[in-house]
């Protein structure tokens, strides 16, 4: 039986961390965290919350192998909608990140707090 995407997420953020895009913005500065948008570089370039890093959810596990190897270092994720982020942070989870969270706010919501 196939599953909508929203079906999946759903399942996924079971397991995942979430977070508001306030209260990730708060734990990520006392914390010493890292804010990734993996949503394209295009998308990026309209609309960014400041403080944001942009990887693409198709580079992300390699690009943060390389750039960010502490696999406790406070990772929060957010994307347009939250699907990319969630899908981005089971693959980082995966990868063996111990400290991923997914910012479950809309885009416009991250970029007024950011």
């Amino acid at each position: 039986m196939l599953k909508t995407i929203p079906e999946i997420i759903a399942h996924a953020r079971q397991s995942l961390n979430t977070i508001t895009a306030e209260d990730a913005a708060k734990k990520c500065k006392r914390e010493k965290g890292i804010i990734i948008d993996v949503r394209e570089p295009a998308e990026f370039s309209e609309k960014a919350g400041d403080n944001t890093i942009n990887i693409p959810r198709g580079l992300l596990e390699m690009k943060m192998l390389q750039m960010y190897p502490d696999e406790n270092l406070p990772i929060f994720i957010h994307c347009a909608t939250g699907a990319r982020a969630t899908f981005s942070a089971e693959q980082l989870k995966r990868v063996g990140y111990k400290n991923v969270w997914v910012i479950t706010c809309m885009l416009d919501d991250v970029c007024c707090v950011f």
